[in-house]
């Protein structure tokens, strides 16, 4: 299952970079695909497996797992970025891209890929309660620091987060949606949801620019390798020293492990904090990530 997942997303991905260079696809044609991941398979991959999840302290741990990280990697992002002497700018692209991961659109088809079906439940309750909710007030709050606008009032954060489709979806699945739905119903979300992976992968290609300019080598370097390595090593010792059960916790250390979120580094060049080192985050991340995260699925196992 993960050999065969991890070629479909090379193939697509090669695809998506040939269709972009030969110029198959309109300019908007990323964005289409990722309106409708956004719009019909995270909602009804969340639909599919949320109903799964037990309130229980086991899922508080898990759920306090992305916070611990965005601390972690804020702080280390910080330090990175004195280190190297960066400017606002840099320092900005740091601290959205080393804490925060794409744990949804790449985190749910690699979390199934590579720990098995399983595990999605626990993915998605990071994604939703951890990952989303922290780029909805760190990142925010991270430009408006440094790209010069205002913070977000508690209502727009409010509204941000009932907006954003996979959170009322999972509220659906929490309170109404039954864990064994009518077969009609349970075969159309594996159907939208099946298309996650393939979709994805295609329109990561067609959209990421894998360019290395001079001046972001070792801010580069330096936050893959903390995103990569050093903070997932981090969950580790996170999960272990709560007590988790085998799955999530692994579930929990792959969400970490996940390249930085595309969604963090297109907000950094919507506000022209580092445009290229974004870039170079979200693109070059992907690519390293389909070595580092079967390596962090193989320690786990």
């Amino acid at each position: 299952m993960a050999f065969d997942a991890f070629a479909l997303v090379l193939c697509l991905f090669a695809a998506g970079k040939l269709a972009a260079r030969l110029g198959l696809f309109p300019s908007t044609g990323a964005e289409v695909l990722n309106l409708f991941v956004l719009y019909v398979c995270l909602p009804a991959a969340v639909l599919r497996h949320a109903p799964a999840l037990r309130l229980e302290p086991a899922l508080l741990g898990l759920v306090a797992v992305p916070w611990l990280a965005l601390a972690a990697g804020a702080g280390l992002a910080h330090l990175a970025a004195a280190g190297l002497r960066l400017g606002r700018e840099e320092r900005a692209v740091l601290l959205l891209c080393v804490p925060l991961g794409n744990t949804s659109f790449l985190g749910y088809p690699m979390t199934e890929a590579l720990l098995g079906r399983e595990a999605l439940p626990y993915a998605v309750a990071y994604d939703q309660m951890g990952s989303f909710v922290a780029l909805s007030t760190w990142g925010l709050w991270v430009v408006a620091r440094y790209g010069g606008g205002e913070p977000p009032a508690g209502r727009a954060l409010l509204g941000r987060l009932l907006r954003f489709p996979p959170f009322p979806a999972l509220l659906l699945a929490l309170t109404w949606m039954p864990e064994s739905p009518p077969a009609l119903v349970a075969g159309l979300l594996e159907r939208l949801s099946g298309a996650l992976l393939p979709v994805v992968a295609f329109a990561l290609g067609l959209q990421i620019r894998l360019r290395l300019p001079r001046a972001a080598r070792a801010p580069l370097a330096v936050g893959l390798a903390l995103k990569l390595a050093v903070l997932p090593a981090f969950a580790l010792v996170v999960v272990r020293l709560l007590g988790l059960a085998p799955l999530p916790a692994s579930a929990a250390v792959l969400e970490t492990a996940m390249p930085p979120m595309i969604t963090a580094a297109a907000l950094a060049s919507s506000h022209r904090l580092a445009p290229e080192l974004a870039a170079a985050l979200a693109g070059f991340g992907v690519l390293a990530a389909l070595v580092t995260l079967p390596l962090w699925a193989a320690l786990l196992a």
